[in-house]
């Protein structure tokens, strides 16, 4: 392996990192409804689990209400018990075909919860970005032992990966201040 390929896996990886990091981002609540909130929960489908998404549509009434409109006519009750007994406190009502899921206000204190949640997200994401810029330095001293390159190109190497590295923490600032932004919005 080159030094080339060591910063370029580990630059894929870090935006691996990023993006994982996104993905949970959705998760989290905010005070207007996202229908991915309802991705984790699963749903019964003639015995095994799957998510909602694939039995149902899944959209926005409006900014407070998200929609779901089973594709079969027999899952809106069973739909509709995995939201009540998921952990997301949500508490959805039948309108014939159509569930409809209210998101509920949230208190200040509420809101400070998941501000503190998404600070603790980014920083397992940074850890992760430090962990792989650290396996990518390893395996540049690696090639030095092995004397397949010389101890500058190790120095630029590392300086490298701390930019990219630098770099990818700073993106992932900027999603938890957007984050903490959008939460604390009234």
């Amino acid at each position: 392996m080159t030094i080339d390929a060591i910063k370029k896996n580990a630059e894929a990886r870090m935006h691996q990192s990023v993006e994982a990091f996104k993905n949970n981002l959705t998760k989290i609540r905010t005070g207007r409804a996202n229908p991915a909130i309802l991705d984790t929960v699963q749903v019964d489908y003639y015995g095994s689990m799957v998510p909602i998404s694939q039995v149902a549509n899944v959209g926005l009434l409006d900014s407070r209400t998200i929609s779901v409109q089973p594709w079969e006519k027999g899952m809106g009750a069973k739909i509709e018990k995995a939201i009540r007994e998921s952990d997301l406190g949500l508490n959805p009502s039948s309108q014939g075909d159509l569930l409809r899921v209210p998101l509920p206000l949230m208190s200040e204190e509420r809101r400070k919860e998941l501000t503190k949640l998404v600070r603790a997200e980014g920083e397992a994401a940074k850890v992760a970005v430090r962990n792989l810029r650290r396996d990518a330095n390893e395996a540049t001293k690696k090639l030095v032992k092995d004397k397949l390159a010389s101890e500058d190109d190790e120095r630029r190497s590392h300086d490298e990966v701390q930019k990219i590295t630098d770099r990818t923490i700073q993106d992932i600032d900027k999603l938890v201040a957007a984050k903490e932004q959008d939460i604390m919005a009234v």
